[in-house]
């Protein structure tokens, strides 16, 4: 990362880390200058510094499988056995290649994990994590400022010939030489059908005063912004800077006057569960889990498109066991293996032939919308320009109250 960023680094992140982070959240930051840029404006800023790449980043050498891994993934987010509390997936890899994993649910938000690790990655130390889950945004940064190596996709060959087209090319990261993806899912309406006396269709409903008080919002930017953005009927493929901070100061107004009651990540699975929370922004996965446990709590796709997000497994600079780390990404991508995590996490699968297992063992699953969607409907938030996104992630961060 250059030096010559013109911002006070260190002394805005310092700032930022010591006033607590939360889900998807990030700090109280100071008024002008360095301690008013969001770490996530600070990483808008930082990205094509010279931190280096894909090209530049290490391929991972070949190497023994070891006898232990460390996995950094959010939580819930893996197939878990009810009865056991074992992890199948997990048991199914050490079973086969001997490798004892320890499965770490630390990551909560993808701000708040960047600011965990930061420090150790920049000086090449993973901290011990051989793999982690963030989402795409993220991962392109990481790898922009060299915290991530680059594959030897001759030791993946599962995840070369499994990886469904959709989530195989992105901008960032064409080949998928750094980032192999996890799972995608959408934004969704969920609420409390009982609380709420009528079905929730529209963004615009969480701007309701019936539900004054008792509406939650994303601490993700591009889910919250993007989401607002289509009520305003506005593409967020197409928006203007403008317009995106049109819809921040749509979000602030409604938290100064106390329509919203908080922002959050996975933590509205609590509010809602509870009913301190009735109407919310949430992802799919967690929505068709949170119904499984509560017949009164509903979910809906909203009516002027929803926002989409891919999360993807990377493996940081300084990985202990970076060789055994690819096995496990391309062991994950066996359709059978995959199909199993999909059964239980409910988000949208990247591997080919999931689906076609499902069908056959649990065609529910197979044929829910939510985890096989229709992405007609589907939207991207736009990549802006850097000194654009770091001034629409800082006004973002103060109208949450970050």
């Amino acid at each position: 990362m250059s030096n010559s960023s013109g911002w006070d680094i260190e002394r805005a992140l310092d700032a930022m880390q010591a006033s607590g982070l939360s889900r998807r959240t990030l700090m109280k930051r100071g008024g002008a200058g360095a301690l008013s840029l969001s770490l996530v404006g600070f990483l808008a800023a930082c990205g094509d510094d010279d931190g280096g790449g894909a090209d530049e980043a290490r391929v991972i050498p070949k190497g023994e499988i070891s006898n232990r891994l460390t996995f950094a993934n959010w939580p819930l987010y893996i197939d878990v056995d009810e009865e056991t509390d074992e992890r199948p997936t997990l048991e199914k890899f050490e079973r086969r290649y001997g490798t004892r994993v320890r499965y770490v649910e630390e990551i909560n938000d993808n701000v708040e994990f960047f600011g965990k690790v930061r420090q150790q990655y920049e000086q090449g130390n993973s901290g011990g994590r051989d793999l982690h889950v963030v989402t795409d945004w993220l991962a392109n940064r990481m790898n922009q400022l060299g915290y991530v190596q680059r594959f030897d996709k001759e030791e993946m060959p599962n995840a070369v010939r499994n990886i469904e087209d959709a989530v195989a090319s992105p901008d960032f990261d064409p080949e998928r030489e750094i980032s192999m993806p996890w799972q995608s899912g959408q934004v969704l309406l969920i609420y409390r059908r009982d609380m709420t006396g009528r079905e929730l269709r529209s963004i615009n409903d969480l701007f309701d005063p019936e539900f004054r008080g008792r509406v939650t919002m994303l601490t993700e930017m591009r889910d919250t912004v993007g989401s607002v953005l289509l009520g305003d009927g506005i593409e967020p493929e197409q928006a203007t800077k403008d317009q995106a901070l049109a819809a921040i100061e749509k979000v602030q107004r409604a938290s100064r006057d106390g329509q919203i009651r908080r922002f959050t990540g996975n933590e509205y699975t609590r509010d809602i569960a509870r009913g301190d929370t009735v109407a919310l922004l949430g992802w799919s996965g967690d929505a068709v889990q949170l119904l499984a446990d509560n017949p009164d709590i509903a979910y809906s796709p909203p009516e002027e498109g929803f926002m989409i997000f891919t999360d993807s497994m990377q493996i940081p600079v300084g990985a202990p066991n970076a060789f055994t780390a690819q096995k496990m990404i391309d062991f994950v991508y066996r359709p059978e293996i995959q199909a199993a995590i999909t059964e239980y996490v409910n988000y949208v699968p990247p591997v080919k032939g999931a689906r076609e297992i499902l069908q056959e063992r649990n065609p529910e699953v197979a044929e829910n919308e939510l985890i096989f969607p229709d992405l007609s409907e589907a939207h991207n938030f736009k990549s802006f320009p850097e000194e654009e996104e770091a001034e629409i992630d800082a006004a973002f961060q103060r109208a949450i109250g970050a």
